[in-house]
């Protein structure tokens, strides 16, 4: 296959280098309007195709284009690539908003081409493992998600800090509970800089009782990369800054047995044995991109397809609603 990747900056290289080792991809071209990115892709890998206008991308013969450019030019990027035959990847997140995410996945449909949204978390070594412990119900019914996802910098100039960083967890957080159906959202959040909220708290409600809350943060003096999974049998923890053990699964749970009364209520609480299961540490950018060649090669849906990029963008804009309405609680349809 033949891939072209458009946008040569802080992501697009790790595309070409990803793409380049995949034996089902024969060769790739890299587009950008900066010399310099040019000359940079040259200087690291002297067999890669350039140009500077993706116009002339698009006249190319090409399979596919994955798509490393700010969020608001990913819709107008995607839908002519669709409409000149190729399959496309697109980073995170897939649109600016629902409609157009919907657009594309139409278009997609009509033409019988592939979306690949690039979640790249949802390929990690930790988040499968992650998601094996769930499907064997491990932990039990899980009544909770928590993450935290902080650091200093760096700021976006097109989103906010909900727009950039959430929707790693909130894919992984669709990803390990496809099942649970998201009722409402409700965020706070504050821009101390500029109009874009640098600081912000995601709460999602689903149907049965289960509930998600994300922290987000430009404005951290550390770095952390922490989520828990509440179960009534077991609690686990995935901390991504940590180098071995980066899941840790908690033999710990509350136990209520309920009288007459709330005040005659027994809880137990009950602490066990923890166990850190092994992690595969294969890149994940590299499994995403093995699943996009082969969901084309297949003629079948990719794992991050534009339906699960447009369940992330349904959370993100009523994030981005609660937020501006001060906290207000936004139902889901």
């Amino acid at each position: 296959m033949k891939v072209g990747v458009l946008g040569l900056g802080y992501w697009g290289p790790n595309l070409v280098r990803n793409f380049l080792g995949n034996n089902n991809v024969s060769s790739v071209v890299g587009c950008d309007e900066s010399e310099s990115r040019r000359s940079f892709i040259t200087n690291r890998f002297p067999g890669v195709g350039l140009c500077s206008d993706f116009n002339d991308m698009l006249k190319m013969d090409l399979d596919a284009i994955a798509i490393a450019t700010p969020v608001a030019t990913h819709f107008k990027f995607a839908k002519a690539a669709l409409d000149s035959g190729k399959h496309i990847w697109v980073e995170k997140p897939f649109t600016s908003n629902s409609d157009q995410a919907k657009k594309l996945i139409e278009l997609a449909k009509k033409k019988k081409l592939k979306i690949f949204v690039d979640h790249t978390f949802v390929y990690t070594g930790a988040v499968r493992k992650m998601k094996e412990i769930v499907e064997k119900n491990e932990l039990g019914d899980i009544i909770y998600f928590d993450s935290v996802r902080v650091n200093l910098g760096l700021f976006q100039h097109d989103v906010n800090v909900m727009w950039d960083l959430a929707p790693h967890d909130i894919s992984i957080l669709n990803y390990l509970l496809p099942n649970k159906k998201v009722v409402a959202i409700a965020a706070n959040g504050i821009a101390n800089y500029y109009d874009h909220e640098n600081v912000a708290h995601i709460s999602v409600y689903f149907d049965n009782n289960c509930f998600a809350h994300f922290h987000v943060n430009w404005t951290s003096p550390v770095k952390i990369r922490r989520m828990i999974l509440g179960g009534k049998e077991k609690m686990l923890v995935f901390d991504d800054m940590e180098n071995i053990e980066k899941i840790k699964v908690y033999d710990s749970a509350v136990e209520m047995k309920t009288k007459e009364s709330i005040h005659e209520a027994l809880v137990q609480y009950r602490t066990g044995d923890m166990y850190s299961p092994k992690v595969v540490q294969t890149e994940a950018l590299a499994l995403g991109v093995e699943e996009f060649i082969a969901s084309i090669i297949e003629d079948r849906k990719p794992l991050t397809s534009g339906l699960e990029g447009l369940q992330v963008i349904k959370i993100l804009e009523a994030a981005d609603e609660s937020v501006k309405n001060k906290g207000k609680l936004i139902k889901i349809s």
